[in-house]
């Protein structure tokens, strides 16, 4: 769309939800075309200058805009990474756009796999901004103007909204209430982050899975809905994976118009197959399945649907915040040398050893206290005890799959979570420090592509009220006692949630959204995978060390130990290679 005024010219992607607001504020000299919020976001920079206007914007958007005054080109992306842009040059041209298949298929466009990027994925799941899995392309991070003035000058960034500022800020002004007004200013604002995000012009409704984000997100909806709210849940027949009875639990109390939907193995492996081509490039989250699934149940009713992303990281809802802080407490006793050189003598005895050890002296371990792969769960201890901080447990453990020298041959691996972790020293506490390494990387990196990327295949617009950017800067000022208190996690959060739910439907054990993947790598899919980590297949590309994947394979399909999450890695990767970078090789070839 190009502007009144003819200056400017922008392609956009998401939604400003303030947009009338904004429209107000403008005023009335302007004459209106229509009433889109693209042309308010037009104006508002015509009248305000891009950076101002950006930051008075509430919503999720990345859009591109052509000065036509100054011949220069300006991407900007929303504050949370909520909406996805890549650029880049190919050719000698410079490209940008929402998708890489976009990129994948300009002239020119030579697809190389950047091998630093590859380790980053074996690590994470994901690929972390500013990376991207093809040299030369890159994700424009969170709240970044990226300006290109000419096509032969390196693309000028700066930051318009920062996490690490505005944590900054919190910490500086934290809110120093009572409970009562606390609990009333974080419900008062983020009841008015779910009105914004309830206007629409088409059908809207809500993902419900019966845990705290989402059923504070359904609540505050159906309090301010005249009529039932739509809220979907897809189940599983398997208990351990199962939230479908707690969510319908929660939909009836609140009174909302719910369907659920219990799926099949087979009908949750068929999705599969369309993970490359959704996603782009690599992507491991194993819950990308559900959320796609629940995303296609949707969109059979609605084209909008609200989701409860965000508290996890704002809130400390995680567990691994609290085992970190747990298995830190229980170590930190001893000098770190001592704990290392535990640790080595430890290493220096195979597991299969310590198994064959443990053999002949647990007929004098009670039965209900032994355990299976004893030789494992020793490496795995003293990993801990080789751990200087506790921040490397948080990354070895909770923000690792594989350690990347180990798998990806000729592996430099950038810094990128690590500088976070470097950048989050100025936090005196522990949690803290994790949530915000969390809100820069994790959150955005994955859990926002998972439901981007998963909803946009359906044609589902995803909205997500709780990463509003004033409910953000609101959090960053609670002080962690309104985030866990007495061991409980999200505590001013629930307490908003309870006035609308009782507390015995919601208080359960953490459960995630996940699938069954242990068993169906060992049943209904174990071919698929086992052609996929074959020698020759891992040899193919050339990038990884066969052996560790090949053992692990093994060892899972012994039944001895679950690695089901770093073998989703391995294969996703496999298969997105096959799918995209194989098949593009073959076709050149033909």
């Amino acid at each position: 769309m190009g502007s009144a005024s003819g200056r400017y010219t922008i392609i956009f992607n998401g939604e400003v939800y303030n947009s009338e607001e904004i429209r107000r504020e403008l005023g009335d000299g302007y004459i209106w075309r229509g009433h889109s919020d693209t042309e308010v976001i037009l104006e508002a920079i015509e009248r305000w200058g891009l950076a101002a206007a950006v930051r008075r914007f509430v919503g999720m958007f990345a859009f591109a805009l052509w000065d036509h005054k100054k011949h220069n080109l300006s991407l900007v992306r929303d504050r949370l990474g909520i909406k996805p842009l890549y650029y880049g040059f190919v050719g000698g041209d410079f490209v940008f756009a929402s998708e890489l298949k976009a990129i994948h298929d300009y002239p020119g466009f030579e697809g190389t796999i950047d091998q630093g990027a590859v380790a980053l994925f074996m690590r994470h799941n994901y690929v972390p901004s500013p990376h991207c899995i093809y040299q030369g392309l890159f994700k424009l991070e969170p709240g970044r103007i990226l300006v290109l003035k000419s096509p032969y000058e390196k693309p000028a960034l700066s930051c318009y909204w920062s996490a690490d500022e505005v944590a900054k800020a919190g910490f500086e002004s934290r809110l120093d209430g009572s409970d009562e007004e606390v609990i009333t200013q974080l419900e008062t604002i983020l009841a008015n982050a779910v009105r914004l995000r309830m206007i629409a012009d088409v059908p809207l409704g809500a993902f419900l899975s019966g845990g705290v984000d989402s059923s504070t997100v359904v609540a505050l909806m159906q309090a301010q809905s005249s009529r039932p709210v739509k809220t979907f849940t897809i189940g599983f027949h398997e208990d351990d994976y199962n939230e479908a009875a707690h969510a319908k639990r929660v939909a009836e109390h609140l009174g909302t118009d719910h369907t659920q939907l219990y799926l099949t193995p087979q009908e949750a492996m068929n999705v599969i197959p369309l993970l490359p081509a959704m996603y782009d490039e690599p992507f491991a989250d194993v819950s990308q399945i559900p959320t796609y699934l629940v995303s296609k149940l949707a969109r059979t009713s609605v084209t909008v649907s609200l989701s409860g992303d965000g508290g996890d990281e704002l809130f400390a809802g995680y567990n691994r915040y609290f085992m970190t802080a747990s298995i830190w407490n229980s170590m930190k006793w001893a000098p770190h040398p001592v704990r290392k050189m535990a640790a080595r003598l430890v290493h220096s005895v195979s597991p299969q050893k310590i198994d064959k050890t443990y053999h002949w002296v647990r007929w004098a371990i009670p039965r209900r206290r032994r355990f299976a792969a004893v030789g494992d769960k020793a490496h795995t201890v003293a990993d801990f005890w080789d751990v200087a901080s506790p921040l490397e447990i948080y990354m070895q453990v909770f923000l690792s799959q594989w350690q990347p020298p180990v798998v990806v041959r000729d592996c430099q691996e950038p810094d990128t979570v690590t500088q976070s972790i470097q950048n989050s020293a100025w936090l005196p506490n522990l949690e803290e420090r994790m949530m915000l390494i969390d809100l820069v990387n994790y959150l955005p990196d994955d859990i926002l592509t998972k439901v981007d990327r998963a909803s946009m295949a359906v044609g589902l617009e995803a909205r997500v009220p709780v990463l509003d950017h004033r409910v953000v800067e609101l959090a960053w000022r609670l002080p962690l006692r309104f985030k866990i208190r007495n061991g409980t996690s999200k505590w001013a959060l629930r307490q908003v949630l309870y006035k609308y739910v009782p507390p015995e439907l919601i208080e359960r054990p953490k459960m995630g959204f996940g699938v069954p993947m242990t068993f169906w790598l060992r049943g209904p899919l174990r071919e698929w995978a086992e052609d996929l980590l074959s020698s020759d297949s891992l040899n193919r590309h050339g990038l990884f060390n066969v052996e560790p994947i090949r053992t692990k394979w093994l060892e899972h399909l012994s039944g001895n130990r679950s690695w089901q999450h770093i073998l989703w890695t391995v294969l996703v990767f496999q298969d997105w290679f096959s799918r995209t970078v194989g098949a593009s090789v073959l076709k050149d070839a033909v």
